[in-house]
């Protein structure tokens, strides 16, 4: 049978991406169907609940109530109907059985409704979905052929939107994994322009002066030689995508560090073509902030905390000294506590101890 001008299959697959989901669909089809009311109801294999959308009026909220709390659970026919197969009301309402005589008297007849096609579809994950037709009036024969029509698109549309929603799920995981560490990514093309970022790449520019949007969506770095350094490097890779990743130093305080790769996984969506990922890490916290909150957490000195964070950054205890304007006997001594303190037995395990502690994830 042919759908009125393929318009509910266009708007079948187009409700994926509609707010609210498929609402163009359920009007259309209520339209052609001459139906009073159409709905399309979900029942996921872990969660017993119903989940509806819907186009008409709908059956009012004590009647909802009442069918909630007395037939959703009893194992009424419409949770049995075979998969593809239209059914009509009086298929589904037997009123010789008394608890779907009571379903049709408490229900149905303070709705209005008398007459009804519903058909049933399995997504291949489990979930279950019902598309109903119901009128005040008998609803012509052909609304029947018309779901025996839908139901194969309806399953694939289906199919479509589990595969997305488990996408989008598995996305926001990774978004604040991202967020907590500080980590962000974007691609740029040949030229260094942003062509795409991680959510979380947004707060890093925010946050950090170091690298920024520049005119023309172009990624800059905060220093004129980094940043002409950072440009070659992109250029380099444009021209060859088996060219090894190159790291730079961005900022000292608060530590920012980028990692320029090769982007060998080409998207087919994009307006220009991405040559090259960023991967951007970063401490969201000074230097001072850091070895305040090691002073809380190890019950450290402040000069010991600040010659544990430098440590922790990869210094020697020499440099460290220096960098601090400690001598090497006095660096040496406070490292001394600062290993008894933080149960380090080691420079290695010093590192390992602070990197790896509620700092990481503060």
């Amino acid at each position: 049978m042919r759908l009125q001008d393929d318009r509910l299959l266009r708007a079948l697959y187009d409700g994926i991406f509609e707010q609210p989901l498929w609402q163009s669909f359920l009007d259309i089809l209520r339209d052609t169907s001459q139906s009073d009311f159409v709905v399309m109801s979900f029942r996921s294999p872990d969660d017993p609940t119903l989940t509806s959308l819907y186009s008409g009026e709908q059956a009012g909220e004590e009647v909802d109530i009442i069918f909630t709390r007395r037939f959703a659970d009893k194992p009424m026919p419409f949770w049995e109907m075979r998969e593809d197969r239209v059914y009509s009301m009086a298929e589904l309402v037997d009123r010789a059985d008394p608890l779907q005589r009571a379903y049709h008297d408490e229900v149905l007849t303070p709705w209005g409704m008398t007459s009804q096609y519903s058909v049933r579809v399995a997504e291949k994950g489990g979930t279950d979905v019902w598309l109903s037709c119901f009128g005040r009036r008998p609803l012509s024969v052909s609304v029947s052929a018309r779901l025996s029509t839908l139901a194969p698109h309806l399953r694939t549309a289906m199919r479509m939107f589990m595969a997305l929603e488990q996408e989008r799920f598995r996305s926001e995981l990774s978004a604040e994994a991202f967020r907590k560490l500080n980590f962000g990514w974007l691609t740029l093309d040949a030229e260094c322009r942003i062509i795409d970022t991680s959510p979380h790449m947004e707060r890093i520019f925010e946050r950090s002066r170091a690298l920024r949007r520049g005119r023309y969506n172009r990624l800059v770095a905060q220093r004129p030689a980094l940043d002409r350094e950072i440009t070659a490097a992109v250029k380099m890779l444009a021209l060859d995508a088996a060219a090894r990743p190159i790291a730079f130093n961005l900022s000292r305080d608060p530590l920012m560090d980028v990692l320029i790769a090769p982007l060998r996984t080409k998207a087919l969506v994009s307006q220009s073509r991405p040559v090259a990922i960023v991967y951007v890490n970063g401490d969201r916290e000074s230097q001072a902030d850091r070895c305040e909150q090691l002073v809380e957490l190890f019950g450290l000195l402040p000069s010991e905390a600040r010659l544990a964070w430098a440590i922790a950054q990869g210094l020697t205890i020499s440099e460290a000294a220096e960098q601090l304007g400690l001598t090497v006997e006095t660096a040496r001594s406070y490292s001394k506590k600062i290993y008894s303190k933080t149960g380090a037995r080691g420079q290695a395990e010093l590192v390992r101890n602070i990197l790896t502690s509620v700092l990481a994830m503060a």
